[in-house]
């Protein structure tokens, strides 16, 4: 039987990206002070994936600074272990970036607003690329569910590209003309709850990873843990955060257990069709795919020690 226990040398052999090394991604402007410090992994050094941004955090009249900016970026940008992530304004945006020199040194690109109408459009211009893709469905697709499945089996034929599928949380609640606490969970709401339900069920049924979205209360620490967990709980993996002080809270929360890894690397060991693990059933056919996503996180973020 085959252990499912995966090297970090191994993993950084792998072609595709996987969800799961993206901890917390950091959305950070083009025009950002900082932004090749950032880059380049002198600044955040514990940090795993970065976006850098010419949409929404951008002024339009900003935008074409915003692209010289990235135009220069890449002009002596190596590749690195810190997985960097492009996201355009738009496919128009997307085409001019695709021709910059040294555009292929970046891991690929988050879509935004994505839909039925772009969709096809986006995947276009990228279809003859490297490039790993994370497309953001922020639109009135979110509240129609016959929508979401067509936009999944646009994606499905792209599933050597994407990584992972994103929803846009504040998108989401600007139209339902809502607004939350810091204490809020979106999953405390019915209307986020129920979008956000069929949303996860209908992506990761499919096999897509689904990321957890933004929580915009940077200085309450406290209250993002208490999100990520809620996220873990929904099912959903990998952070967009906001501010550095988020980096190393989602780092350490992606930890496992020991207990947690124990269990769930028996599950991948086990050849039996079902048996018994600490007085509950454990069936391998069935939960060998949580089980290896818990033993995989194990490799990268580590094990939790204890208390």
């Amino acid at each position: 039987m085959t252990v499912f226990y995966i090297s970090n040398a191994i993993l950084s052999l792998m072609k595709k990206i996987n969800y799961l090394e993206l901890g917390g991604t950091l959305f950070i402007p083009a025009t950002h002070k900082n932004l090749k410090a950032i880059v380049s992994g002198e600044k955040y050094q514990n940090l795993r994936s970065i976006l850098v941004d010419t949409e929404d955090g951008i002024a339009q009249e900003s935008l074409d600074d915003s692209l010289e900016i990235i135009k220069n970026l890449l002009n002596d940008y190596k590749k690195k272990d810190l997985l960097l992530f492009i996201r355009p304004r738009n496919p128009e945006v997307l085409k001019e970036l695709l021709a910059f020199e040294n555009i292929e040194n970046v891991d690929g690109f988050i879509l935004p607003k994505f839909s039925l109408v772009n969709a096809e459009e986006y995947l276009c211009l990228l279809k003859d690329t490297h490039f790993s893709i994370m497309p953001s469905i922020e639109g009135r697709e979110l509240f129609n569910q016959a929508s979401l499945h067509k936009l999944k089996d646009i994606l499905l034929t792209n599933t050597d590209k994407i990584v992972l599928v994103r929803y846009g949380l504040e998108d989401m609640l600007r139209q339902l003309s809502m607004r939350r606490s810091c204490e809020d969970s979106i999953f405390d709401f019915s209307a986020t709850a129920s979008v956000l339900g069929a949303f996860i069920a209908i992506f990761k049924s499919a096999g897509f990873g689904v990321s957890g979205g933004v929580y915009p209360c940077f200085s309450d620490k406290e209250g993002f843990v208490k999100d990520v967990k809620r996220d873990m709980k929904e099912g959903l993996f990998s952070k967009t955060i906001i501010h550095p002080s988020q980096i190393d809270a989602v780092n350490e929360l992606y930890k496992v257990t020991q207990k947690e890894f124990d269990e769930e690397l028996e599950i991948c060991k086990r050849s039996e069709a079902i048996f018994s693990q600490e007085r509950k059933m454990a069936e391998p056919i069935t939960m060998r795919p949580y089980s290896q996503n818990i033993v995989l996180r194990a490799e990268i973020y580590g094990i939790k020690e204890e208390v």
